[in-house]
């Protein structure tokens, strides 16, 4: 047993022990004033769940723990299968979380793991959570942030230089003669979607007489991508984007399919359409999908590493900051306009 036990912490949240016990094994179905009492107050007394308790009785925990910013996107399971493969090959379980871009639920997905006192946390988060993953680290759960780029004297990351893939996009766009570009995502308060706007915006201030329109949807969705290609299509011919970047490919899957399904605009004669993840069916699209390239089955594998470095480090080691380059794949969806042949560039 810990020192510091379930009445103590209920006393110091002036709760009762119940209702930190169901804090503790449901996080989410605690209000938000009182979960953020009990999580303060095991802060100050520095409890540790019974489950951790008896996991440090029988040695150190095998279980890494990944909290995922969405678990619905292509892109996450290739990223997922990297991880578990990597985590088999050195004898770690991965368990798998989904905050769905909520910063409340990646706070209790992270007290839940702190109290089962998992070995290490993969960490795809909205917030930073910079004073939370120090703390972690202290009590000898290390972390490594995914998709962003962490301050290395904080703890080690991995990602995709999202900038850089932005600007490979519209650069392309620009290359083939488009001059009126939009770029479709959001939300743009997510790292990872600004940087691919802002490495768009690079490109396009760039090239005298170029501009750009941003359309921001709630959902990285095919039904959000219709749904903007449908706003496209309704516009008149004059007043439409001759090149559109959307920042998955599953929204410029739904954009391709309400753009061309009346046959009025054509894809890439009218409007070349870029996305970005290369996922598995960007090549099977109605028109084949130009996209951006991410190494996904080794990101997970690199993140995977990192963490079991910082592991075998302990305390005090040394961060470190892993970037992928992305790759410009070239497709049907902006090859018609020049006759450029498809291939893979890193312009």
């Amino acid at each position: 047993m810990s020192a510091v036990g379930i009445r103590e912490v209920a006393a110091q949240s002036q709760v009762s022990p119940g209702t930190v016990s169901n804090f503790l094994n449901h996080p989410d179905k605690v209000a938000p004033e009182t979960a953020a009492r009990i999580r303060a107050a095991i802060a100050a007394l520095g409890y540790v769940g019974n489950s951790a308790a008896r996991q440090l009785r029988i040695g150190a925990s095998t279980t890494i723990a990944h909290l995922a910013l969405e678990v619905g996107t292509p892109g996450f399971a290739d990223f997922a299968q990297g991880v578990e493969e990597r985590a088999s090959e050195i004898g770690y379980s991965v368990l798998i979380a989904n905050s769905g871009g909520s910063t409340a639920r990646e706070a209790s997905y992270l007290d839940l793991f702190e109290s089962q006192r998992v070995r290490g946390i993969l960490l795809s988060a909205v917030g930073a959570h910079t004073d939370r993953v120090v703390r972690l680290a202290e009590r000898g759960i290390p972390t490594v942030a995914v998709g962003r780029r962490a301050d290395t004297a904080t703890c080690s990351s991995v990602s995709i230089d999202d900038e850089e893939g932005g600007r490979l996009a519209v650069e392309h766009l620009l290359q083939i003669g488009c001059r009126r570009i939009m770029v479709i995502g959001g939300p743009f308060d997510i790292e990872t979607i600004a940087d691919r706007l802002e490495g768009a915006q690079q490109a396009v201030s760039a090239v005298s007489g170029a501009e750009i329109e941003i359309v921001e949807v709630g959902a990285r969705s095919i039904t959000a991508g219709r749904a903007a290609g449908e706003m496209l299509r309704s516009r008149p011919a004059e007043d439409r984007p001759d090149g559109v970047f959307a920042v998955n490919d599953l929204l410029a899957v739904g954009i391709l399919h309400a753009l061309t399904e009346e046959g009025s605009v054509r894809v890439p004669e009218d409007v070349a359409l870029v996305g970005y993840g290369d996922i598995e069916f960007a090549a099977d699209a109605v028109i084949p999908l130009t996209s951006i390239r991410r190494q996904s089955d080794m990101f997970g594998r690199t993140a995977l590493d990192l963490l079991h470095q910082e592991i075998a480090q302990g305390p005090g080691g040394r961060h470190h900051r892993v970037a992928f380059h992305p790759e410009l794949v070239v497709r049907q969806s902006t090859v018609g306009r020049t006759g450029e042949q498809p291939g893979v560039s890193n312009r």
